[in-house]
């Protein structure tokens, strides 16, 4: 597994990322995260910070938050890679 997806239940920016990953048959996984922002450690770790979404593509080497980006890399690079 290369790719992982931090993502909180509920939260809509993180289903936007769900959404557009299954669109375009990227494998990933996802990690889900505590409810209370202190406690997303986790996430901190990785990213550097506490808000989700974050995807990490380790084959690439990419650590990116906020769900636009992640849905323009996902077209632009995952998918193309898929293709």
């Amino acid at each position: 597994m290369t790719v992982a997806l931090y993502a909180l239940e509920g939260c809509p920016h993180c289903e936007r990322v769900h959404d557009a990953l299954d669109d375009h048959g990227i494998d990933y996984e996802t990690v889900w995260t505590a409810g209370l922002h202190s406690e997303r450690d986790e996430v901190k770790r990785v990213s550097g910070q506490r808000a989700v979404p974050v995807i990490v593509d380790d084959e690439r080497g990419v650590t990116m938050p906020e769900s636009a980006n992640i849905c323009q890399y996902v077209e632009r690079t995952l998918a193309e890679a898929e293709a």
